[in-house]
């Protein structure tokens, strides 16, 4: 099994990118090939200011090593290292309908949010085909906001391989519906997008104040509430084990639960889970050097793979 995915450095990392991507490719660097890379091309259609992108794509390296990125296993790199992506970005962008880019709801919904209506937010998941295509990933790890663009890969391959033979692997998404989507703390998805979220490495006093505000209902301490309906619930059980989970469930449905007693035990949960994770960061933050290298080997490592997959597609459509 290959694995491949990637995060944008357009923020710090929140609770979203944990449950819904860090830690499922933390798992699974156990069970096959993992290629991880800092989206920083992607991070354009968003991130203006070079600097902010230069020292987030260092905040993202930083994040993952300090949960315990084995960089023996997994294949981690910056985007912007692999110049073969963006070649192979226009030999995909060549057989791509315009008609499959119109139809992608992502970039209506950025649209819609205020993100500016550029080329490159348009033609955003033809460079996460490249992504993809150019590792010959076979699995991609992703929320459902994200499963479109997979099948969009999908369909570019199968394009691509019907017209100048069998180049590239087809991909599938793997989705896990417990972290399919992750609530920010107006109830909408968390993202970065929306200012809606709870920060991992941020200040615990705002961390704190974040969660104290999630959004919740208007029933009182004696109602009986459903926990499947509660924003607050959905981020608790994600830190609790299934005994702890089972117990609020009830203590929700029999009444007497007020939401900020639920939000202040979240809050515990998520600064004892985050913690120790937080006393490497620093560690590692002493060394930047150390990450640096990291980085740079893992582009050696992965530019292997892309030359080879780049010489085979510009072979098949003629250009050697």
């Amino acid at each position: 099994m290959r694995i491949l995915s990637g995060i944008q450095p357009s923020g710090k990392l929140h609770l979203g990118n944990y449950f819904g991507m860090m830690r499922p490719i933390l798992d699974l660097q156990k069970e096959g090939q993992v290629f991880l890379f800092i989206a920083d091309y992607h991070a354009l259609t968003s991130v203006t200011d070079a600097a902010a992108l230069r020292q987030g794509s260092l905040d993202v390296a930083l994040d993952f090593l300090a949960f315990g990125l084995d960089t023996e296993r997994t294949i981690f790199y910056r985007q912007s290292d692999i110049h073969e992506v963006t070649e192979l970005t226009w030999l995909l962008s060549v057989v791509t309908p315009m008609g499959l880019l119109e139809r992608c709801h992502s970039y209506k919904d950025k649209v819609a949010k205020g993100l500016p209506a550029t080329h490159g937010l348009f033609s955003y998941p033809v460079l996460m085909a490249a992504d993809i295509l150019i590792m010959h990933s076979n699995v991609v790890p992703v929320g459902r906001d994200q499963k479109q663009h997979v099948e969009v890969t999908r369909d570019i391959a199968i394009k691509f391989n019907n017209l100048y033979g069998e180049v590239f692997t087809l991909p599938e998404p793997s989705i896990r519906e417990e972290v399919a989507v992750v609530p920010g703390v107006d109830g909408q998805k968390m993202s970065k997008s929306y200012n809606n979220t709870v920060e991992i490495f941020g200040d615990l006093k705002e961390a704190r104040q974040r969660i104290m505000r999630i959004v919740t209902d208007s029933k009182t301490v004696e109602d009986s509430k459903d926990p499947a309906a509660c924003n607050v619930y959905s981020l608790y059980r994600l830190f609790a084990t299934p005994e702890e989970r089972a117990e609020m469930e009830a203590r929700y449905r029999n009444g007497g639960l007020g939401y900020g007693e639920v939000k202040k035990a979240l809050y515990e949960k998520f600064a004892a889970h985050f913690e120790p994770y937080r006393q490497r960061r620093a560690e590692l933050q002493r060394d930047m050097g150390y990450v640096e290298s990291v980085l740079k080997r893992g582009a050696d490592r992965a530019r292997e793979e892309a030359s080879r997959t780049l010489k085979n597609a510009r072979r098949a459509v003629g250009l050697e």
